[in-house]
């Protein structure tokens, strides 16, 4: 009788996480991932989720900003935790129940962001728990309607940080109005050496530096409180900028190395409400400021520093030699002569920014050969005499990084023809100017590794732009583009640029009358490097494009544009249909009011560019059912 024939093979399990490594190791190893890696990484299996669970205990920094997360799903991310040190979020979505989960002793550094549903209890709460605290930024604090923030909420934050080195609070100051508002900053921290307030009435600002001086003057001979001894780096928006107010500050804080101020008048300042020749030989008088702003912004009134012309601008910049970055808008009178003289005389000049510059011409520039050429961000906007010769002489620089350029509307194509060959040119702003297909021709044939490019009402540009931007190196490297308010580019422009496969991480084409539905179809099925469809792009603004219609919306669904974060829509589209996509795409920034996208949360796109997920969609599910998902099942879903 045959012996029994042997049993079939039993294929082996593969072993389970706990087996194929240790636990030391996969902690370690996730405890070296920034959180949305370790979100990303959680929803892999259930191994690596419970692995990361207990990371979250221990991460000592936790930076979210790219999606607002309500309390319900924010809380479990964010465990007791000794070890936190660093907590960057954006509050969209919280309100005064997640105060608890935000202000936590442990905390060195904190910067929220849309904080308009939080009332000013969280500084009370953050002066009470956060003794160490060294940074905090917040803004929009208790802007939604009936939140309210006080005069003791700012004292007890105050009173309870003192270890204070940097404090922003982009706040409209009006509503600490309290008694003794001067008094109570002598209990800031010591150590506080950086000061942004966002906007503070001139009568309260005044009344803070007269308590300052006051207590200068008495040191002497009475023990006085010590008002900022460290304060470096202030920065306001007040009222008007005036020769007293820059007198104050001048004697208050003569340690200062960076002054930023911006004013918005509503009416046209009166001569002693104003700068003159006369307030600006009050600034530096110690020889410390490395930077100075001075901005006057046209937002309510169209108006301008008439009481100031080169005189004023020649004797600041004779006492401002050692200046290292210099912003002036708004000065309508000062001509080539004024800012060739900054130029010329701070030989560390690194950044120039001048907007509104009405007499600014390209005498500007005529010798810049003769300085010491280490510019490395420029801004002119709104300087309209500056042709090609005037950029021509300015590429010169060849360390230039940043430059923009927009409403320069006499620049044409051989300024771009001289920027292209900048080596280490990234972002280039030229919106309104006067160019042509031609000039994306050079870029695209050019040496500069651009990242940003923004070309808004170009209006002579037509669709040959797109393959002959992506022609060269440029495709390599662009991850920004601006392409908004130009008549001429069409659906087939868009196509192009699917075609070319270049990982966009941002794009506006905005207010564009003949981009439709079409345009939208074919980014939802551009693959870049093999991955998903739409994958790479994070911001889309489609606001007021004329041939958008309900349809497109649909292309918005998974499993399309798995990373988009910020979609620009128009609102009247069908409302069912946006209310729709909202519900399935929580984490989805959806703009419908013409607003901008994007622009206020991230400072820098280094963090934002160095993750090359595909798959957010996993992110999405685990944060909400707590499960990873297939794509497959996702995609019967849709």
């Amino acid at each position: 009788m045959p012996p029994p024939l042997p049993p079939d093979p039993i294929e082996p399990c593969p072993p389970a996480m706990d087996a194929a490594l240790p636990g030391a190791v996969v902690a370690t190893i996730l405890s070296r991932l920034d959180v949305r890696s370790l979100l990303l990484a959680a929803a892999a299996c259930r191994g690596l989720r419970t692995c990361a669970s207990h990371a979250l205990a221990f991460l000592p920094s936790f930076h979210l900003l790219e999606v607002a997360l309500p309390h319900d799903l924010l809380r479990p991310l964010l465990p007791p935790n000794p070890s936190l040190r660093s907590l960057r979020l954006d509050c969209a979505s919280l309100e005064d129940n997640a105060i608890g989960c935000l202000a936590r002793s442990s905390l060195h550094e904190l910067l929220l962001l849309n904080c308009n549903k939080i009332s000013g209890r969280l500084l009370r709460e953050l002066g009470a728990t956060c003794r160490d605290l060294r940074m905090l930024s917040l803004n929009s604090l208790g802007e939604h309607r009936g939140l309210v923030v006080t005069f003791s909420d700012l004292q007890e934050l105050l009173n309870g940080c003192s270890q204070l080195e940097s404090l922003r609070l982009a706040l409209d100051f009006s509503t600490f109005d309290g008694p003794n508002f001067g008094c109570v900053w002598a209990s800031a921290s010591e150590r506080l050496s950086s000061l942004e307030i966002g906007y503070i009435p001139m009568t309260m600002l005044l009344e803070l530096l007269t308590a300052v001086v006051e207590a200068q003057q008495c040191m002497d001979y009475v023990k006085a409180p010590v008002f900022f001894p460290s304060l470096q780096k202030l920065c306001l928006t007040v009222d008007f900028i005036s020769d007293h107010l820059i007198g104050s500050i001048s004697v208050a804080l003569p340690s200062l190395t960076h002054l930023d101020l911006q004013d918005a008048p509503i009416i046209e300042p009166t001569s002693s409400s104003d700068l003159t020749n006369a307030g600006l030989q009050q600034i530096n008088p110690h020889g410390k400021l490395k930077h100075i702003s001075l901005m006057r912004s046209q937002e309510f009134l169209v108006t301008s520093f008439r009481r100031v012309n080169d005189l004023g601008i020649l004797l600041m910049a004779d006492k401002c030699s050692n200046l290292e970055s210099v912003c002036l808008g708004g000065f309508s009178r000062v001509t080539d002569t004024g800012f060739r003289a900054i130029i010329h005389s701070c030989s560390g000049l690194h950044k120039l920014r001048v907007s509104h510059g009405s007499h600014l011409t390209d005498l500007v520039f005529h010798d810049i050969v003769a300085t010491s050429l280490c510019l490395t961000h420029v801004s002119l906007r709104w300087c309209k005499l500056i042709t090609d010769i005037g950029i021509e002489r300015l590429s010169f620089n060849k360390d230039l990084n940043v430059l923009d350029l927009r409403d320069c509307r006499s620049l044409g194509d051989e300024a771009v023809r001289a920027l292209s060959c900048l080596p280490k040119l990234q972002t280039l702003s030229l919106d309104g100017t006067d160019i042509s297909d031609e000039a994306l021709k050079y870029l695209g044939l050019g040496t500069c590794p651009l990242t940003s490019l923004s070309l808004r009402g170009c209006r002579r540009l037509t669709n040959d732009c797109i393959p002959l931007l992506f022609a060269g190196s440029v495709k390599q490297s662009l991850q920004v583009l601006d392409i908004s308010r130009i008549p001429s580019v069409t659906n087939d422009a868009i196509m192009l640029l699917a075609r070319s496969r270049t990982p966009l991480v941002e794009l506006r084409m905005r207010e564009n009358p003949k981009i439709g539905d079409a345009a939208v179809m074919a980014l939802a099925s551009m693959q870049v490097d093999g991955g998903t469809y739409g994958s790479s792009l994070q911001l889309l603004d489609l606001y007021d494009c004329g041939g958008i219609t309900p349809l497109a919306t649909r292309w918005f669904k998974k499993p399309y544009f798995p990373r988009l974060r910020w979609l620009g829509i128009t609102g009247s589209l069908n409302r069912v249909m946006v209310d729709a996509l909202t519900r399935s795409r929580p984490f989805l920034h959806m703009a419908s009011r013409g607003e901008e996208l994007g622009t206020m949360l991230w400072d820098t796109y280094s963090d934002w560019y160095r993750h090359n997920d595909d798959d957010l969609d996993e992110l999405e599910q685990w944060l909400l059912d707590g499960e990873p998902v297939s794509d497959d099942d996702t995609i019967m879903e849709e």
